[in-house]
């Protein structure tokens, strides 16, 4: 039964065609954004666009059909560190003193500790908006939740952050 495998087969590919072009029209905009934020350039945003979908149809065997918008933008973030590792170029780091970049505060050993005392769900919503640069929109793709639910999370979240952060401090 050679044949009845090569149509399975077939099937599978065209398939997978279809899977890839439904992800391209739901997430292009999303995924393009993404990149164009970080990049601020629209022709690179959209090449490294294209590299992810093409990424994306590579992986697509292991996709496990979870949140597709998560998947991809992780595709896309990888994409885009891939991007700036190949075209860094290494320059001598000029002394600090003539930078004028101020030693190491209390302050930022304080913000860490304040994170930490955070519930899980709150320091990873905090990491991913204001560390990692995630939108909200972005953050309720990758999470298949609402921008409003995701809105109202952060901000309890920055709440949280504000109680013991004050605590800390007085």
């Amino acid at each position: 039964m050679p044949g009845s495998r090569l149509v399975c087969c077939d099937i599978r590919k065209n398939a997978e065609g279809i899977i890839i072009e439904e992800l391209y029209r739901e997430h292009w905009a999303l995924v393009c954004g993404f990149l164009l934020r970080r990049t601020r350039d629209p022709h690179l945003a959209e090449d490294l666009a294209q590299e992810t979908f093409v990424k994306a149809t590579r992986a697509l065997l292991g996709w496990r059909g979870e949140n597709a918008a998560a998947w991809l933008l992780s595709i896309a973030r990888n994409v885009l560190v891939d991007h700036v590792r190949r075209h860094r170029r290494e320059l001598a780091l000029p002394d600090p003193d003539e930078l004028g970049v101020p030693a190491l505060h209390v302050e930022s050993l304080a913000v860490r500790d304040a994170l930490d005392r955070l519930p899980e769900q709150h320091r990873r919503l905090l990491a991913l908006v204001y560390f990692e640069g995630f939108s909200l929109v972005e953050v309720a793709a990758m999470t298949g939740k609402k921008h409003a639910t995701i809105k109202t999370a952060v901000w309890r979240a920055r709440a949280a952050f504000a109680d013991i952060y004050g605590v800390l401090h007085d």
